[in-house]
């Protein structure tokens, strides 16, 4: 497949191109003086207006796929009937009335500051490109690249938006990495691939006022091949050029995780930009960095939140209780147990973790003995433990700050009928 068809440009200018204001959350582009907001307000509402009829003429009149009214750039039998194109499931024709029309747009509108031309250009572009490297349908398809246990759709952000990770650890391997770089089409497979991943967290989006209208795309660094292995950081720059063109507006964010030093020297700059859609963590700031943007329930387990792969135990709907333990000092959290015959499970996150921690079973009636069920040990990931409860009491968990920095903990927990082991045999 051509190369040309994959990527909108060559130059190391567009394949990592610095944030510019195009490319900034619209909410951080508005001016503070009212009467320019209004007039700002006003101007994108009419560009709106001219884009809608503009894309309303195209397809009404047979052009929105074509150079210029009745000539054909692609293959006369692939033509589809204008007027049933869609784009990311949602029909493009205004007239048609769907709700998410408006939405995806304005995506092409932000991405050109409001240029109607410019904007239009994009979008009949973008429909070329999909048809071209045939994206209809790529999210189901089976790619033989041994790629795709590297990303995933798991959770949403704290506004619905899906989030989206690729872990690059595995490529590390050598004998792996050269069987998914080794050849010009092996090149062509990870960038279909990476279309793919795009693909289906663009499924899990509403395209409705008010819904999630764009991804968290969490890439994770970890384990990941060094400045060497050049095909990988090219492919990644190439592809991010790629999306930014035929997919504007639809990442939020990108946020690199255990970003290795030479990497974060580099981007150090670009991090420290608040207004910037790229986001660059080390490994001793990745918890507080996705809890900016992701609640704790819906953080994985290894990246220090509560989310676990399989879990039978708990959903995101389930509670988290928020508190802290101050350097130097103790948190105590006690979950009393009034009823028997019930068993205890619980969760327990400590952000940047470097603390102690000790769990214990405290019954009621004083003439019993306490059972000890975590002995005091130096915390390093989150903490899941049950307890069958056979007399009333508590459980008791201590948690020591032993540095100077104040701690986040975030817990839940739940009781559940249980019939007794012996009864169970």
């Amino acid at each position: 497949m051509p190369e040309e068809k994959v990527f909108p440009s060559d130059s190391a200018d567009e394949a990592y191109p610095e944030p510019s204001k195009k490319n900034l959350d619209p909410t951080c582009q508005e001016l503070r003086n009212p009467d320019s907001i209004e007039q700002a307000k006003q101007s994108r509402k009419k560009a709106l207006l001219q884009f809608r009829c503009r894309v309303e003429d195209a397809i009404i009149s047979n052009y929105i796929l074509e150079d210029t009214k009745g000539k054909i750039t692609s293959n006369p039998k692939e033509n589809l009937n204008p007027r049933d194109i869609t784009l990311w499931g949602v029909p493009l024709q205004p007239s048609k009335g769907h709700e998410g029309t408006d939405i995806v747009l304005l995506k092409f509108l932000r991405s050109k500051d409001f240029k109607v031309s410019e904007a239009f250009n994009m979008l009949r572009r973008t429909l070329k490109w999909r048809k071209e490297f045939d994206v209809e349908g790529i999210a189901d398809e089976k790619l033989d690249s041994g790629l795709e246990n590297l990303s995933s759709v798991d959770g949403e952000d704290k506004l619905g938006r899906p989030v989206c990770y690729e872990q690059f650890g595995a490529l590390k391997n050598r004998e792996f990495y050269n069987k998914t770089f080794g050849t010009q089409k092996k090149h062509e497979e990870f960038v279909r691939w990476k279309i793919q991943s795009m693909e289906k967290g663009i499924q899990k989006l509403r395209f409705r006022p008010g819904g999630a209208n764009s991804i968290l795309q969490v890439t994770d660094l970890k384990n990941s091949p060094g400045p060497a292995m050049k095909e990988l950081r090219s492919l990644n720059k190439k592809t991010l050029a790629l999306f930014q063109e035929k997919y504007p507006d639809l990442i939020f964010r990108n946020i690199y995780i255990n970003v290795p030093f030479w990497d974060f020297v580099s981007h150090s700059l670009q991090s420290q930009n608040s207004n910037s859609k790229f986001v660059f963590a080390r490994p001793a700031r990745v918890t507080q960095t996705l809890l900016k943007y992701i609640a704790p329930e819906n953080i994985p387990v290894q990246y220090g939140g509560l989310k676990r792969e399989i879990d039978d135990e708990f959903s995101p709907n389930d509670k988290v209780v928020s508190l802290s333990v101050r350097g130097g000092a103790e948190q105590i959290i006690r979950i009393p147990v009034a009823e028997t015959g019930v068993t205890v499970v619980w969760d327990v996150a400590v952000v940047g973790y470097e603390v102690n921690y000790k769990e214990e079973f405290i019954p009621d009636d004083d003439c019993s003995y306490n059972v000890l069920l975590q002995v005091e040990k130096k915390m390093r990931e989150s903490v899941r433990n049950s307890f069958y409860i056979y007399e009333p009491g508590k459980i008791v968990i201590t948690i020591h700050n032993g540095t100077t920095k104040k701690k986040k903990i975030f817990f839940r927990h739940k009781t559940k009928p249980t019939l007794p082991l012996y009864i169970l045999k």
